[in-house]
């Protein structure tokens, strides 16, 4: 039995969507080019037929991947969770280290993760040291750079 994937209600949309994408638009491209490749004769040394089939291969792969993850997603709606006030999966968490720089986190799955617009994964060191902690709290994280201390300035549920 798998592991239930932790996702947002929007995390879930996008691949949703991705994958859509992918039977509807990208699927039918990569036949239509193996068709073409395999119209031009001998496929033993045809490097556009191999090219084609090389795509297929990766996007197949992807396409069972996200099926996976949709079969196995446990859906987090933020919204209706009562954490209480604690940092947990899909809290967005404001946050300022020592020199009272301040961040926005918002803490997503694995697939949601972009830190460039603020949405970090729960694995993450900073989405670990955060969880179960409240307003107030000061964490100190460990991570690649260093270990420095974060402040939680404020806690939602968005």
């Amino acid at each position: 039995m798998s592991a239930k994937i932790p996702l947002t209600v929007r995390g879930v949309e996008k691949l949703r969507e991705e994958l859509k994408r992918l039977k509807s638009v990208e699927r039918p491209a990569i036949v239509k080019a193996i068709a073409e490749a395999r119209a031009h004769g001998d496929i033993s040394e045809n490097a556009e037929f191999h090219a084609a089939k090389e795509q297929q291969s990766f996007l197949e792969g992807r396409i069972a991947d996200l099926e996976h993850k949709l079969a196995n997603s446990q859906v987090v709606d933020v919204t209706k969770v009562n954490a209480g006030g604690k940092v947990v999966f899909g809290a967005t968490v404001r946050i300022a280290d020592e020199g009272g720089k301040e961040a926005r986190y918002q803490i997503v799955g694995e697939d949601e993760a972009d830190s460039k617009s603020g949405l970090i994964s729960i694995n993450s060191p900073i989405a670990r040291a955060l969880i179960g902690k409240k307003e107030g709290d000061v964490v100190e994280v460990t991570a690649p750079g260093g270990t420095r201390e974060l402040e939680i300035l404020r806690v939602e549920y968005v």
